[in-house]
C-alpha cells in the first residue's frame, strides 16, 4: 500500500541501459539484490566507521552501519507508506564510495586530489554503481533505477552536477538525470530523504554505544547531554534494578533503544504533518516542496546538541585523532606511490572502467585507493614504503 507520493516501481524512469522486468522482482528489488550481490558492499565489513577495524571485532564497520540504516529506513518507510525496497537499496549503497579510515581517508584523498577535482564519497558511491562494479557483460557497474542512484547521490557541487548530466542518459520526461535537482535546487523523493535522516539517526546511536564500549566517552559524560540524559532516566524509572553494579551496559542499551524509538516516531509525526500542510499529489510534486522528511523542531535541536557532543569527545578525542592522523598518512603516502608509479597498483584489482584511457591517472589511483579496505590499505602501504604506521 502505498501514498500516492512514494516512488512506484512500476513508474520507475528506468536504467541508463534498458532491461526488461524481472519475472517476480519488482525494479527496486532487484536493485537491492545488485548491491548486496557487489563486491564493494563486502567490502564494507572491513571499512571503518570510527574505530579501525583492527581495533575490535565488536565495534560498527561500514556494513553494520549501513544495515542499521536500511532497518531504521524500512521501519519508518512502512509507517509513512513508501517505497521499503527502494529505501533498503538507498541505504545498503549509500557508502559504497567510502574510503578506508571512514572520514579521515576521504579528508586525505579529497587534499590529494585538490588539483584533479577532489574526491568526495557521495559522488564516488554513484561512481561505483555506476561504472566501477564488474558484473555484467553489457555495460560496467550495475545499472541501478535512476530512483536509486538519484538517493545514493546525497551531496553534489554544482560544477559536479553538471559534469554529471552531460553524461546522463536522454529521458523520455525530460526531467533531466540524477544531477538535475542540484541545478534546479529540486528535492530527491521521500525515500531519499528518509534514507539521510536514517543514516543519522543510525550513527548518532550507535556512536555513543561504541564510544563508551571503548572506553574513550563514559556513560556519565554522555549523561551531560540532555536529550540522552531523558532517555536514561525513563530507563531508570522503568527498571530501577539497571542502577544495580553490573547492569552499566543494559542501561546504556535501554537508554539508546528509548532514543532511537523516540526519534523515529518523531519523524513519522513531524513527516505527516508537512505531508498534511504541503499535500504533494506525486513524486514530482514531492521535488518542488520543500524537504518534508524531518525531525520536529525541538528534536532536531536536541540531536544537533548531541551531534557537537560526539564531535567533540569521541571524534576528536585524542586517541581518536592519532589513530586518523596516521590513517591519513596511510592514504597521501598511497596516492604519491601510486601518482609516481602507476604499475604498482595491481591490475587485478583495479576496476577496467578505472584503468581504461579516458581516466586520467589520479582519478584511477583515487578509484583504486576508495576500493580499499582498511588493513588492505595499510598492507599496500606497508609493502610500498616499508613503514608501518597501523597496527
Amino acid at each position: 500500500m502505498l501514498a500516492p507520493y512514494a516512488s512506484d516501481p512500476s513508474r520507475s524512469r528506468g536504467r541508463r541501459f534498458a532491461q526488461s522486468p524481472a519475472p517476480t522482482r519488482t525494479e527496486f528489488q532487484r536493485d537491492r539484490d545488485r548491491i548486496v550481490h557487489c563486491t564493494a558492499f563486502r567490502r564494507l565489513v572491513y571499512k571503518t566507521q570510527v574505530f579501525l577495524n583492527h581495533e575490535g571485532d565488536l565495534f560498527r564497520t561500514r556494513l553494520t552501519h549501513s544495515l542499521e540504516v536500511a532497518q531504521l529506513g524500512r521501519s519508518m518507510a512502512r509507517s509513512l507508506q513508501l517505497n521499503e525496497d527502494l529505501v533498503e537499496a538507498i541505504a545498503l549503497a549509500h557508502d559504497l564510495g567510502h574510503t578506508p579510515f571512514g572520514h579521515a581517508g576521504q579528508d586525505a584523498l579529497n587534499a590529494c586530489m585538490a588539483e584533479s577535482g577532489g574526491f568526495e564519497h557521495n559522488l564516488q558511491s554513484l561512481r561505483v554503481v555506476d561504472h566501477l562494479e564488474e558484473r555484467y557483460p553489457e555495460y560496467d557497474g550495475l545499472n541501478l533505477c535512476f530512483e536509486t542512484r538519484e538517493g545514493i547521490l546525497k551531496h553534489c557541487s554544482r560544477r559536479n552536477a553538471e559534469v554529471l548530466e552531460r553524461a546522463e542518459p536522454a529521458f523520455a520526461d525530460g526531467q533531466g538525470g540524477v544531477g538535475a535537482r542540484f541545478l534546479l535546487r529540486q528535492q530527491p523523493s521521500l525515500e531519499a530523504q528518509l534514507c539521510n535522516l536514517a543514516d543519522e539517526i543510525a550513527y548518532n546511536a550507535h556512536d555513543i554505544d561504541d564510544g563508551v564500549r571503548s572506553g574513550l566517552i563514559t556513560f556519565d559524560q554522555v549523561r551531560e547531554v540532555p536529550l540522552f540524559d531523558s532517555y536514561a532516566d525513563q530507563a531508570l524509572q522503568s527498571h530501577p534494578t539497571l542502577a544495580q553494579p553490573g547492569n552499566a551496559r543494559r542501561w546504556l542499551y535501554e537508554s539508546i533503544r528509548l532514543m532511537l524509538s523516540d526519534q523515529v516516531y518523531d519523524v513519522i509525526r513531524a513527516t505527516q504533518k508537512a505531508l498534511n500542510e504541503h499535500r504533494p499529489a506525486d513524486v514530482q510534486a514531492v521535488r518542488q516542496c520543500p524537504e518534508l522528511l524531518r525531525f520536529s523542531a525541538e528534536m532536531r535541536s536536541a540531536t544537533q546538541t548531541l551531534k557537537t557532543f560526539l564531535f567533540n569527545a569521541l571524534y576528536r578525542h585524542p586517541q581518536v585523532v592519532d589513530t586518523m592522523d596516521r590513517a591519513k598518512q596511510v592514504v597521501q603516502g598511497l596516492y604519491e606511490a601510486y601518482i609516481q608509479d602507476p604499475q604498482a597498483m595491481q591490475s587485478g584489482a583495479t576496476p577496467r572502467a578505472a584503468a581504461s584511457a579516458d581516466v586520467d591517472v589520479p582519478r584511477r589511483v583515487a578509484d583504486y585507493i576508495a576500493g580499499m579496505t582498511d588493513r588492505f590499505a595499510a598492507r599496500e602501504h606497508e609493502r610500498l614504503t616499508g613503514l608501518r604506521l597501523l597496527a
